[in-house]
């Protein structure tokens, strides 16, 4: 008897066709979504995409931390895009919302966790986890990522994966607050680079900053001697991200 022969075979369900439907009309919802948030938010630029924990309250020092990093970026020029949700997402919308620039929320409709946060210009609500990231990556001039959990780490390691990979252009990915980020980024050199998973370079897709106006400043140092709207090999990239 085969591997093959020991795998059992089910009969066709008699309600193969109505589920087959079902997922025909969600490939539409899907192309939906992507559609409605690309023509809201395509004159949106320049923009920074700002991520960290759903459950950090008001009071908290990250929360200011993001707040005053938002209302520096949104008074220097760039909407700012969160996922719309409490805690640092609230702290992102909240110092852009007060600032001369957009506040942009990306929602996520979630069991539990997320509710939108009222500091938001423009709310995009999605149900797909990937046609939200992906909003993040494609309007973003810059990456600031604040401490956070799984949601937080995901999007940061997708994004310096499509960078690293070049499917996505290089743009500035700045972790703040060092002491929450040192463990990780010491395993990234400890392990990732010494066991030769990733290269050396790699490291140098992040940067470790403590200050808003640092923050500020690497962005703009990033892109002093060019526009902060892709190039047109940069577009290229993200029409096929």
């Amino acid at each position: 008897m085969t591997a093959k022969d020991k795998i059992p075979h089910s009969a066709p369900s008699s309600n193969a066709p109505r589920f087959n439907a079902r997922e025909s009309w969600r490939i539409f919802g899907i192309m939906a979504e992507f559609v409605e948030a690309t023509e809201r938010l395509n004159a949106i630029r320049p923009a920074v995409s700002i991520f960290g924990s759903a459950r950090i309250p008001p009071d908290h020092m990250y929360y200011m931390l993001a707040e005053r990093i938002s209302r520096l970026l949104s008074d220097a020029g760039f909407a700012v895009i969160s996922g719309g949700g409490p805690g640092i997402m609230e702290a992102a919308n909240k110092g852009a919302y007060f600032g001369k620039s957009p506040s942009i929320g990306l929602n996520i409709q979630l069991p539990m966790e997320q509710s939108a946060n009222p500091y938001q210009d423009i709310s995009q609500t999605f149900q797909h986890f990937f046609a939200r990231k992906f909003m993040f990556v494609r309007f973003a001039s810059a990456y600031v990522v604040m401490p956070g959990g799984f949601g937080t780490l995901d999007e940061l390691l997708e994004a310096m994966t499509l960078i690293q990979t070049g499917k996505s252009r290089n743009i500035p990915v700045i972790l703040v607050h060092a002491p929450f980020w040192k463990g990780l980024v010491d395993w990234f050199k400890d392990r990732l680079v010494a066991e030769s998973m990733i290269n050396p370079e790699d490291l140098n897709l992040i940067q470790v900053l403590d200050e808003p106006e640092d923050v500020v400043e690497a962005i703009f140092k990033h892109y002093e001697n060019r526009g902060f709207l892709p190039l047109p090999e940069e577009h290229e990239l993200l029409l096929n991200l």
